[in-house]
C-alpha cells in the first residue's frame, strides 16, 4: 500500500485553480424541505429607532391631548400616591417617561430624609404637596422612554435601549436634563417639568424599598416600593418584590 502511494504521488500533479474573487452579500436564509428562500440583511444603522406613544396607549394620543395632572391628584397620603403614580408620563421638552417604579416615604418615616428636619436639601418634601405637608414624598426610581431616546442617551452618555439606560433615580434626573435646581418645582404647572395622565398598569409588584439598611427594622420591611408587573424597566433588586397578596 506505502508503495502504491509513493508512485501515484509521483505520476499524478494536481494544480491548484484559484477562484475569481466574489463579494458576498450578507444575508439570511430560512431553508424548508422544498426550497431555499433568502431574505437580505439591510446594513445596521448607528440611530436607534424612537420608542413611540404607540407603547404605552391604544388607540394612541398625542402629548397635547394628554391632561397634565391636577394639584388635588397630589393632596393624598404619600403611600396612597406612589401605586397612583406607576403608569403616568414625565414630560420635559421633547422627553417624556412612563413612570414604572415608585417608593413612598411617609411621616415620622425613619427612611425618610424629612427625618432630620427642614433643611435646604430637605424643605421641597415638607411643602404642601401631600396631605400632611410635615415630611413625605414619592421617589420615582425607574421609567420606560416613550418619547425623545436620542436626547435620553445624549444625557446619559449611554448608547443603549436596554433598562440600564433609566433604572435608577439619578438616571431619570439626568434623562430629563434636571438637577437640584429644580427642588421645589410645581409638577402641575405647565411648561418645564410636568407629569400626565396614562393609563393604569394591569398588575403591580409591592416589596421592601431600596438602600435604607439605616433606617429602624419596621421602616426597612415595609413594602412600600410600587413596580409594574410586566416591565422590564425595574432597578435592582428585583426579586424583592412580588404581586400583592389579596
Amino acid at each position: 500500500m506505502v508503495a502504491q502511494e509513493t508512485e501515484l504521488k509521483k505520476t499524478h500533479r494536481f494544480k491548484r485553480v484559484r477562484k475569481p474573487k466574489k463579494l458576498i452579500q450578507p444575508d439570511v436564509s430560512v431553508h424548508t424541505a422544498e426550497k431555499s428562500e433568502t431574505i437580505p440583511v439591510k446594513p445596521k444603522s448607528h440611530s436607534r429607532r424612537r420608542p413611540g406613544i404607540l407603547s404605552i396607549s391604544n388607540p394612541p394620543l398625542s402629548f397635547d391631548e394628554m391632561k397634565i395632572l391636577s394639584a388635588d391628584f397630589f393632596q393624598i397620603d404619600a403611600l396612597d400616591l406612589a401605586p397612583r403614580l406607576l403608569g403616568k408620563l414625565l414630560r420635559r421638552d421633547d422627553v417624556v417617561l412612563r413612570i414604572t417604579e415608585v417608593e413612598a416615604y411617609r411621616p415620622n418615616d425613619s427612611a425618610c430624609h424629612g427625618r432630620f428636619g427642614i433643611t435646604a436639601r430637605t424643605a421641597p418634601v415638607f411643602e404642601p404637596g401631600d396631605k400632611e405637608g410635615v415630611g413625605a414624598a414619592v421617589l420615582v426610581r425607574a421609567c420606560e422612554p416613550v418619547y425623545g431616546l436620542e436626547t435620553i442617551q445624549q444625557r446619559r452618555g449611554q448608547i443603549t435601549d436596554k433598562p440600564v439606560l433609566l433604572t435608577g433615580p439619578g438616571k431619570v434626573c439626568q434623562a430629563l436634563g434636571i438637577s437640584t435646581k429644580w427642588s421645589g418645582h410645581r409638577l402641575y404647572t405647565p411648561g418645564g417639568l410636568e407629569i400626565l395622565d396614562g393609563p393604569e398598569p394591569e398588575k403591580m409588584l409591592v416589596g421592601p424599598r431600596v438602600g435604607i439598611e439605616y433606617a429602624l427594622p419596621h421602616d426597612v420591611n415595609a413594602p412600600w416600593r410600587f413596580a409594574i408587573a410586566d416591565s422590564p424597566w425595574i432597578s435592582s433588586p428585583r426579586k424583592t418584590l412580588q404581586l400583592p397578596s389579596s
